[in-house]
């Protein structure tokens, strides 16, 4: 039988085998075939091709050739081998690669007749070990190596591998470095063990001091490199050879002395440690202990105790699992699991960067772990416990690290426990707990509803991109916003990030298809809220998500459930929760078209229905659930209320609410655990019917205003009327009889004050609104409604002011002063976590502290009260001085006082609330001689308060300066004789003998008498803020039909500038004049802008006389910046003599001492970048139109002083000196001391020398400039004693030169100016021949 061919086969035996087949004549298995070349003619092998041909007649079987040159033949098809009996169809299958047809091949074998056998049980904790106990001859080769040993001795080679005939190194074994393998001949191997014999003979016969001094010698002079290289040979060879331990003494001693011989440089076997060292006494029932290890042990010993390091740097803060902040100096013992193989082991704790590599760990529990830690760092950092241990904001240090892109992308991960302690976190970044309470609890005050979108405050981008272009070609904001990437938008707004990262859409899958715990859920409900009260875009896309509100309204606002079977439900799913309600109603807060698509698209309508009818207890959820989902479910209706909407549900439940109302007469317990609970729902349901009564009221005009719109455009009127409400007021008042009564009770005062305090406020709001509303309606008789206004006087409101001596209502009222946010503005200062991208309400600690919102804030009912008194005394003016007493109160007083002396607080959202009662508290000031006394005082607070009104209170600003800010009986001074008191003040604040050009008392008196006309010039060009305004008078009179949204505008800043008193004087700037500071737009004012500008000035006059303080929060270089305006926008304004004779007075109030100390012209005003600009815009319009106009000529000096920046001396002196001959202001005229101008002593001397040049030349002369002259005479002169050279001195006229050298000092009555002396003093004279002297020997040398 003739073998097949193996690899190992040479050719010789391939062709060996060939001859032995051929001669045994057995038939081939292959048959080779050759085509027939048709190019050729060839047709040998057509038969044996049984291939179909079709043929057509008259078509040749060759193509005719196109070209003249020769066909190409193909070599591969005649080289191609086919077999005569090859089937088609295998040699595919053959020859197919695809996996299938691998797959298809592959049996399995038959193992149902194999036996199986399974392992015996034992004792032994783990299998015993199979040990090969059979003896490997030492000679033992594989059967591979015996083969290749073969095939190379067949081939004449020698074998690579050589048994050892000892288990020793002996002289005649094969040398380890010297192969022999660069001799030439057939015997390179025994002239290589010749050489190796000589080396070990030469060795023996040498001592072993010899061996270990060439040893020296030789590694000195080798390479280092070629001795490792040695070095590594031999420990190679030594792990070939592997000798077995001997038990021959002789054997052993040959081997120590081998090794300390021929191993040249060989390292010695580290030997193991004792058992001593080591951290932990190995044990023989350990198993894989058998070969120890002590580098890895050493993680077994026991840490040492924290460094306590002496030094005051900073140390990285570590947490632990609760997010608690560790000391370094803290020991705490192992068993926590705190400590870890980091870069600090001995101090326990993760730092964040720890956190953030154990976050994107593959082990599932070590990812939750880092989340859920995080979360906790979080919720304390955003609570301010890190503010005094910690440098830095840990929210921000987290955000600037990726914490939001690692939040996102563990929400995506397939492990529940994972995308559970990420929404756990994310909650925890984007939610504050207490500014959410906050909220809750002035929900239910005065306009509560109502609240600011919380957007990061806008900062304009300058794009260079667009610089240049026209603006149909500038990119808009949307297109812009699409260009940047997720980072760029999550470092700015960390809300619109998340939603540009598909959050929304997440969130839906996690509650629709994961369907989590009850934590989860809650965190989910929190982020959405969180992200609806972002804006009213963002709202959109909540109800905009796909399947995501419908999922919230089916899973956890279903219309009928089952009772949970335990108390802790497992899943939140197929029960109300009230997150779930007050996410509606935040969304509904947003608009009124929000609203109605909740209401109606969405099934909220019907929910209230479900969860408003029946009792909490009969709701079968906890008691504490139940009143949360019923509070929300009443906060939610007062939201839809608010715009008018649901309000047929009012007359299907009315039955429901009046029993709801009723139950206010039981008494309460205060140990009761639902007492709080119960007061909210109580709160909202008060809430709810205070807006439905204002949507009734205005149900009378809204029928009026349909009958006569003739088919226009006009809200339909609601559903509810008049007299669903009018039942209502009985019962309001016999509640708040009832809290009134109980206050005069001693005993149980202090129980029931809490109770008054949440509810009196709605009790009141109630009535008001009812009162308000009254006197619209066509069923309103006056004659009733005054009585019934007395009654309440004397049965409810007297007896509630009265009661100052039991305490109840003064310790209400002396609480102003402590709780106030405008009397303690570091209360609602931003904590240290604040960030711009993610703003808040910064209520961390109010909740249980003491503020505005606090639990015992006394705003609530004060201002409810006073809303409450100036509705019934606008009705009611014979009930006015009943109510004095309130204003006179020397609590209220103080509180006023103190809101006068605040300094601007910064812009936030609990300042509404106070201000609203600062408003009603000036409404309620009536024409009384008492309160008279105190106008001045009224006054100021109007005055200083509308800077600080915030967006949405347009309407306050509005009627304090129709009613009060330009009222002249809240300005006494000008009555009893102010104006010339003010004149007298001005007389003896002169420091000079001549009378002021303009007197104060003549201009003060005409500014009151044009009081009238300062209040209308005022409000036209405040006619810019009509459309706020008229939103903002529909908010606050609760005109419900009319008000599109709850969410008040862009927390942004005050609705009026701190500047406004010069607001005509800028609005005529920037029409008239240039905005850039440059040459004039117009030739003409507009019309009647000499007018304006007029009362503009007499208003600035008087606030600067009267109210001083008032304008304390305008800089003097401010007001310096906007009276510059007169003189920017009009050439011939400032020359107009109402204007002239007010401008000369402000300018003389704005350069007293005081004044002059306080202006700093380094600061740049408000709108402008610096104040060099204003000043070169100032100079070349004087140098233009001026005509030598003293008041300009002032302004124009002004900045001129020392101490100010020498540049625009620089500026004057060097690019306008032509406006030198005209700037004649005298020395009587300038209300500034000399003193500012010439002290200290100029010290640039570039400055210096265009003094000195324009001296020289003539163009700064006495009569022309003489306040500059004496300037530039004055450093000069100084400058002249003080230096080493004065040759400028020779060169000069004999006057300059006499002024030059005999100047002594500015004197304003002096005829020059300034002092001179008769003579130099000896001093100088002998100063200026030295250096005279010097300057002529070496003029003389020089010649």
């Amino acid at each position: 039988m003739i073998r097949r061919p193996k690899p190992t086969d040479s050719e010789a035996d391939l062709l060996q085998e060939q001859e032995r087949f051929l001669a045994s004549g057995t038939p081939s298995t292959v048959n080779v075939v050759r085509r027939p070349d048709k190019r050729s003619g060839d047709s040998e092998g057509a038969q044996g091709d049984q291939r179909d041909v079709v043929t057509i007649q008259d078509l040749p079987d060759e193509l005719p050739t196109l070209t003249p040159a020769p066909s190409k033949k193909s070599r591969l098809k005649v080289e191609r081998v086919r077999f005569e009996d090859e089937d088609p169809e295998e040699r595919l299958d053959r020859h197919d690669t695809h996996i299938s047809a691998v797959l298809s091949k592959i049996i399995e074998r038959d193992t149902s007749t194999t036996p199986v056998s399974l392992p015996a049980f034992t004792g032994l904790a783990f299998p015993k070990l199979w040990i090969h106990t059979q003896t490997i001859p030492l000679n033992y080769r594989s059967i591979f190596a015996r083969q290749i040993a073969a095939q190379r001795l067949k081939e004449g080679k020698t074998p690579l591998y050589f048994a050892p005939e000892s288990r020793g190194f002996s002289a005649m074994a094969g040398p380890r470095l010297v192969s022999g393998q660069g001799l030439g001949g057939s015997d390179s191997t025994v002239e290589t063990l010749k050489i190796h014999q000589e080396n070990q003979g030469k060795l023996q016969a040498m001592s072993k001091g010899e061996i270990l001094e060439e040893q020296k010698r030789l590694l000195g002079q080798l390479d280092p490199r070629l001795v490792d290289f040695v070095r590594s040979r031999k420990a190679q060879g030594a792990l070939a050879s592997a000798p077995q331990p001997s038990n021959s003494q002789d054997e052993r001693r040959r081997e120590q002395r081998l090794q300390e011989t021929v191993m040249i440089g060989a390292k010695k076997p580290e030997q193991n440690p004792l058992e001593e060292d080591l951290p932990v006494k190995p044990q023989k029932e350990w198993v894989h202990m058998d070969k120890l290890e002590p580098e890895k042990l050493e993680w077994i010993r026991d840490l040492p105790a924290p460094r306590r390091k002496g030094t005051k740097q900073a140390m990285q803060a570590r947490f632990d699992f609760a997010g608690t902040l560790i000391p370094p100096t803290e020991d705490l013992p192992t068993h926590l699991g705190l400590h870890h193989h980091g870069e600090e082991p001995e101090l326990a704790g993760y730092s964040l960067q720890e956190l953030f590599l154990l976050s994107r760990s593959q082990v599932i529990q070590q990812r939750s772990l880092a989340l859920n830690t995080l979360a906790h760092i979080l919720t304390k950092a955003r609570a301010g416990e890190f503010a005094a241990a910690l440098r830095g904001s840990v929210v921000s240090t987290l955000l600037d690290a990726g914490l939001l892109f690692l939040l996102r992308f563990s929400l995506d991960d397939n492990v529940e426990g994972v995308m559970s302690a990420a929404v756990h976190a994310l909650r925890a970044l984007l939610v504050s707990s207490d500014d959410e309470d906050c909220l809750d609890s002035t929900l239910s005050w005065f306009h509560g509803l109502a609240s600011f979108p919380l957007l990061p405050t806008a900062q304009e981008e300058e794009d260079e991109e667009d610089e240049g272009l026209p603006e149909v070609m500038r990119e808009t904001a949307q297109e812009k916003e699409e260009k940047k990437t997720d980072h760029d938008v999550a470092r700015k707004d960390v809300v619109k990030g998340l939603l540009r990262m598909k959050l929304l859409p997440r969130l839906r899958y996690i509650l629709e298809v994961i369907r989590p715990s009850p934590r989860v859920v809650q965190d989910v409900l929190g982020v959405l809220i969180r992200i609806a009260r972002h804006s009213s875009s963002a709202a959109t896309q909540v109800l905009d998500c796909p399947r995501l509100m419908e999922t919230v309204m089916l899973e956890f606002l279903p219309c009928s459930w089952t009772v949970p079977a335990s108390p802790t439900p497992q899943s939140a799913y197929g029960l109300p929760v009230a997150n779930a309600m007050k996410l509606l109603r935040v969304l509904a807060t947003t608009g009124r078209h929000a609203c109605a698509r909740l209401l109606n698209s969405l099934g909220a309508r019907e929910r209230l229905s479900r969860l408003l009818a029946p009792e909490p207890s009969e709701l079968l959820l906890e008691p504490e659930e139940a009143l949360r989902v019923s509070t929300e479910a009443y906060r939610l209706w007062a939201v839809a209320a608010s715009y008018g909407q649901a309000c047929n549900l009012y007359t299907d439940l009315y039955p429901i609410l009046v029993r709801v109302l009723q139950s206010a007469h039981r008494p309460w317990r205060p140990s009761d655990p639902l007492l709080p609970l119960e007061l909210h729902r109580l709160q909202a349901l008060l809430t709810l019917l205070t807006q439905v009564t204002h949507t009734a009221g205005c149900h009378q005009e809204l029928q009026a205003g349909l009958v006569s719109s003739q088919g226009a455009e006009c809200p339909p009127p609601p559903l509810v009327t008049w007299g669903h409400v009018t039942g209502l007021q009985p019962t309001m008042l016999g509640l708040l009889k009832g809290c009134v009564r109980t206050l005069g009770e001693p005993v149980q005062r202090e129980s029931t004050l809490r109770l008054v305090k949440s509810l009196a406020k709605s009790f009141l709001l109630l009535i008001f609104t009812n009162l308000v509303c009254q006197p619209f309606q066509s069923s309103f008789n006056p004659v009733e409604c005054l009585q019934e206004l007395e009654m309440l006087t004397s049965e409810v409101l007297l007896p509630l002011l009265s009661h100052e001596a039991h305490g109840a209502t003064s310790m209400v009222i002396y609480s102003l002063t402590a709780d106030s946010a405008v009397c303690n503005p570091q209360s609602c200062c931003p904590g240290p976590e604040t960030i711009p991208s993610l703003p808040g309400l910064h209520c961390a600690g109010w909740t249980s502290a003491g503020g505005v919102p606090g639990p015992n804030s006394p705003f609530p009912l004060i201002t409810s009260l006073c809303y409450l008194l100036d509705t019934l005394t606008s009705i009611h003016r014979g009930l006015v001085r009943k109510f004095r007493s309130l204003l006179l109160i020397e609590a209220v007083l103080g509180y006023l006082r103190g809101c006068a002396q605040a300094k601007p607080t910064l812009s936030h959202w609990v300042l509404r609330h106070e201000h609203h009662l600062l408003y009603l508290l000036l409404r309620l000031v009536p024409t009384d001689p008492e309160v008279a006394k105190h106008a001045a005082l009224f006054h100021h607070v109007s005055l200083v308060m509308l800077p600080w009104l915030l967006p949405g209170s347009e309407y306050l600003a509005h009627e304090l300066m129709a009613t009060m800010v330009f009222n002249k009986d809240f300005i006494p001074e000008g009555q009893i004789g102010g104006p010339e008191a003010a004149e007298m003040s001005e007389l003896q604040l002169q420091e000079r003998s001549s009378p002021p050009l303009q007197t104060l008392g003549p201009l003060l008196r005409e500014a009151c008498v044009q009081l009238p006309s300062v209040r209308g010039c005022y409000l036209s060009h405040l006619a810019h803020m009509e459309p706020s305004v008229l939103s903002s008078r529909d908010f606050h009179l609760g005109r419900t039909p009319w008000l599109n949204t709850q969410l008040l505008p862009e927390l942004s800043g005050p609705s009026l500038p701190s500047d406004w008193p010069f607001l005509p004087l800028v609005s005529l700037y920037e029409r008239a004049g240039a905005p850039d500071g440059g040459g004039l737009q117009v030739e003409s004012l507009p019309a009647g802008a000499v007018q304006s500008v007029t009362h503009c000035l007499q208003w600035l006059l008087l606030l600067e006389v009267w109210r001083e303080d008032a304008l304390r929060v305008v800089l003097p270089v401010a007001k310096l910046a906007r009276l510059a305006c007169i003189f920017l926008c009009s050439s011939d304004l400032f020359m107009e003599r109402p204007v002239q004779r007010l401008t000369w007075a402000l300018f003389r109030l704005l350069t007293r001492p005081s004044q002059l100390e306080a202006l700093d012209l380094n600061s740049p005003p408000t709108g402008l970048a610096s104040f060099n600009d204003l000043y070169s815009a100032l100079v070349g319009q004087f140098e233009a139109v001026s005509f030598g106009d003293p008041l300009f000529g002032c302004v124009i000096l002004l900045p001129l002083q020392r101490r100010f920046s020498v540049t625009m001396r620089l500026t004057l002196f060097g690019e306008h000196v032509g406006l030198l001959r005209s700037l004649g202001v005298t020395l009587e005229q300038l209300a500034i001391p000399m003193e500012r101008f010439t002290s200290p002593p100029e010290d640039s001397l570039p400055l210096l020398r265009l003094y000195f040049r324009a001296l020289v030349t003539g163009t700064l002369r006495l009569c022309w400039c003489p306040v500059l002259y004496v300037v530039a005479l004055s450093h000069l002169n100084t400058f002249i004693f003080s230096q080493d050279a004065a040759s400028q001195v020779q060169s000069t006229s004999q006057v300059l030169r006499s002024h030059l050298l005999l100047f002594r000092l500015p004197q304003k009555d002096a005829e020059l100016g300034f002092n001179t002396y008769d003579q130099l003093p000896p001093i100088r004279q002998r100063r200026l021949e030295s250096v005279l002297g010097t300057q002529g020997m070496s003029d003389s040398k020089g010649e």
